[in-house]
Parts: structure tokens; C-alpha cells; sequence
């Protein structure tokens, strides 16, 4: 469903994105071209900051926003999804945020007033909060990192994580060929 916000912004989805009639849209959102957004997914551009203004939340080409995904932002605060990059199911991405390009976020993760560098791997269950990553970091499974988390500690992604988050990404563009077509037959 897409929908206005308060403020009058309604979302610019393009024609070749799919959004599952599920999911939730609303305001000042920006969908490119082979963008995939799952069942029950909610992407909501609707606070305002002190000023009465907001920044577009913006999903880049060819990435994927799985199953119950929620992608918000504080006081109209930054959110961008870069290219190429999956949200897996029920993640969160909480604004201010920006989450580069060829990225995986894994289930129920959790970013928040971070930026993640391109080619990141942030696996299943883990926080990243007040804390950017440098380009092609793997953050395993269950890990919080704070702003006072020492990133030494943390891998280069392995090349088997990287064609692993290629994987998706690929699997996902079958599904928006394969519900566009579907709904061209109803």
C-alpha cells in the first residue's frame, strides 16, 4: 500500500520495482528500478526534524527489502539502502542510517545512527548502533556493536559470505519478474 504522510509526501516507486501488496509505504520514499519489498515490509518517511523538514528514505536499484522489514527514520534523519544490497527478514533500519552498496543484512538485525560500508556482511541477529563499518566487514551472528566497539576485532568479509549475499540479490530479481508477470494475468 502506498500511502501520503502528514506533510503531503507520497512515494516515488518505479515501474520496475515490485511491492507486494502486503507491504506499507509511506511518504517521502524513493524505490528504484529491480527493487524487490517483501510481505508486511513498512517503509515509513513521515517525522519531521526541528525545522519541519525530512530527507527522502531511498532504496537503490536492484537491492531486496524481505518479509517484515521495517526502515524508519528519526526526525526526517538520512536513510539510504545502496545498491544491490539485501535487508533480510524482520531487520530494522532505523534513521539516521546509511547502508552502502553489494551489503547483507541478516534476520532480525538491527542498525541504527550507523553507516555501513559497501560489501558488508552483518549476519543474523546483531545491532549496529552508533558505529559505522568500514567497507567489506563481517559482523557474526548475534554481535552488538556500539560506539566504543573496537572493529579490530571484526573479519574481512570471506569471499564465500560475499557470493552468498550475490545469491540473493540474484534470487530476488527472478521474484520481481516472476510477480510482475503474475499480476499482469489478474
Amino acid at each position: 500500500m502506498l500511502r501520503k504522510n502528514p506533510t503531503g509526501h507520497y512515494p516515488e516507486v518505479s515501474s520496475e520495482a515490485y511491492v507486494d501488496n502486503t507491504a506499507i509505504i509511506c511518504g517521502k520514499v524513493i524505490i528504484e528500478a529491480n527493487v524487490f519489498i517483501g510481505p508486511y515490509a513498512v517503509i515509513r518517511a513521515d517525522e519531521v526534524d526541528e525545522n519541519g523538514e525530512m530527507e527522502a528514505i531511498i532504496i537503490r536499484r536492484n537491492s531486496n527489502v524481505q518479509d517484515g522489514v521495517v526502515i524508519h527514520s528519526k526526525a526526517g534523519a538520512k536513510v539510504e539502502i545502496g545498491e544491490s544490497t539485501s535487508i533480510a527478514h524482520r531487520s530494522i533500519i532505523h534513521g539516521p542510517c546509511v547502508v552502502g552498496s553489494n551489503v547483507f543484512i541478516g534476520f532480525n538485525s538491527v542498525l541504527f545512527n550507523c553507516r555501513v560500508g559497501d560489501g558488508c556482511v552483518v549476519r543474523h541477529n546483531s545491532v549496529v548502533d552508533g558505529c559505522d563499518l568500514p567497507e567489506r566487514f563481517h559482523v557474526p551472528s548475534m554481535t552488538r556493536i556500539g560506539h566504543d566497539f573496537d572493529l579490530n576485532t571484526i573479519p574481512k568479509v570471506d569471499p564465500e559470505y560475499q557470493a552468498f549475499s550475490e545469491s540473493i540479490v540474484s534470487a530476488n530479481h527472478y521474484l520481481i519478474k516472476g510477480y510482475k508477470e503474475l499480476s499482469n494475468e489478474f
